[in-house]
């Protein structure tokens, strides 16, 4: 009689070597997210007068202004660079995310298109 169904003795060869590597890739993804929190990336504008530091969570770890960058008469000047500032900074960021984890997507050779 035939068994119906499943995969006699569990899983196939092929699947359990893709459950280890997704596994791996996890606790990878994991240590690089945690390695990455714990960088500053800084960025600057207005040729300097203002420069933002942020760190790996995204959050603003310190703002340095110039004296001359600060004009009680043209506040919005001063806004936007911090703006800017602000914006590059994240750039930063969201650049070493991509390229760590581009790293090890770049591992599963033909199953990158998979929606994980």
């Amino acid at each position: 009689m035939a068994k119906r169904g499943g995969f006699p003795g569990g899983m196939p060869g092929n699947m359990s070597n893709l459950m280890k590597q997704a596994q791996r890739m996890q606790r990878q993804m994991e240590e690089s997210q945690k390695e990455l929190e714990t960088q500053e990336f800084t960025a600057a504008a207005g040729g300097g007068a203002v420069e933002v530091t942020i760190n790996g969570k995204r959050e603003v770890t310190k703002v340095k202004l110039a004296e001359e960058a600060v004009d009680p008469d043209d506040v919005e000047t001063l806004e936007d660079l911090i703006m800017a500032a602000t914006n590059e900074a994240l750039r930063k960021v969201e650049e070493a995310s991509s390229k760590a984890m581009g790293g090890m997507m770049g591992g599963l050779g033909g199953m990158s298109g998979l929606p994980f």
